[in-house]
């Protein structure tokens, strides 16, 4: 399956690109609903807050009153990390499940708000990023959302900033617009670039290239390749050179045919022995594989 992050600050307008990629048959796991389904009354998400928090953020029929809740933990960095302790394993086993469940060659698109602060982007194939001006974004949450514009202000400021999002982005979808602009994007998005990633995948289709990622996109890759590989990769990605490829070096005593499957998984089929591509159409690469030698670093 393809495998998608979703994400943007509050007021971005990521529901509604979630929305359109659902009318493509994208299979969607919406963290917020996710996080009101392991709070709801009975489970043991909800006693644990309780217990942390005090019967004050429980609404008259025992139910979590979130507004109240939210006041604590947005005005708290500390509370809000006794929360996310308790909800984010919650979460991710429920996560796990809906992603099991979902049909082969599925385009599964998570989405998540606190994707950029939790550290999520490496797990993806692609990460999309909604962004917005601040003033637009609180503009939505006074003018359609009837926030108080202090609230408002206080729920941007404890999330991540746009230079943050923008470090893990492989899509950012600008969203100054209407909401049919934002439809047309992902439109096109979905036909241009995560249908052709999909059929890619699919067929082992890496996608030969002379580009040359700038420093930001192997950032971007390094991340996801450390997440993929763990201990077997030795290093940030460089370019190789005199070639057009970067060079994955590999720890000592693994081998490139260890680590075919993996990176074939994550979105680089093999090209042959020791080179893998991207099958994304929008992020062209090549890996270049080094197995440890004698003398060589590290």
């Amino acid at each position: 399956m393809l495998r998608v992050g979703l994400s943007g600050g509050i007021g971005s307008g990521k529901s509604t690109v979630a929305r359109a990629l659902a009318d493509h048959g994208a299979v969607i796991i919406d963290a917020d609903r996710l996080a009101r389904e392991v709070v709801e009354p009975g489970t043991a998400g909800l006693e644990a807050i309780r217990e942390r928090f005090g019967s004050g953020i429980l609404t008259s029929d025992g139910a979590l009153d979130r507004p109240a809740l939210g006041r604590v933990v947005f005005a708290d960095t500390a509370a809000r990390g006794d929360l996310e302790r308790i909800t984010h394993p919650l979460i991710a086993a429920r996560t796990k499940e809906l992603i099991d469940a979902a049909p082969p060659m599925s385009i599964v698109v998570h989405d998540v708000p606190l994707l950029v602060e939790v550290g999520y982007a490496p797990r993806y194939h692609l990460v999309i990023i909604v962004g917005a001006s601040r003033e637009t974004r609180l503009e939505r949450l006074v003018t359609h959302r009837g926030m108080d514009r202090a609230d408002a202000e206080q729920r941007i400021d404890a999330q991540a900033s746009d230079e943050q999002r923008r470090a893990v982005a492989d899509v950012w979808l600008h969203n100054q617009g209407s909401v049919d602009e934002l439809r047309a994007a992902t439109e096109t998005l979905y036909a241009e670039r995560l249908a052709p990633f999909l059929a890619n995948l699919e067929q082992g289709v890496g996608l030969e290239t002379h580009e040359v990622p700038g420093p930001v996109e192997v950032e971007r890759l390094t991340a996801r390749l450390a997440h993929v590989l763990g201990d077997d990769l030795d290093g940030p990605l460089e370019l190789d050179p005199g070639t057009d490829s970067l060079l994955v070096r590999l720890a000592r005593g693994v081998s490139s045919g260890a680590v075919a499957e993996p990176l074939a998984r994550a979105g680089f089929p093999s090209l042959g022995p020791g080179r893998h591509a991207s099958a994304d159409p929008g992020r062209p690469v090549v890996l270049t594989l080094r197995e440890h030698t004698v003398g060589a670093r590290g």
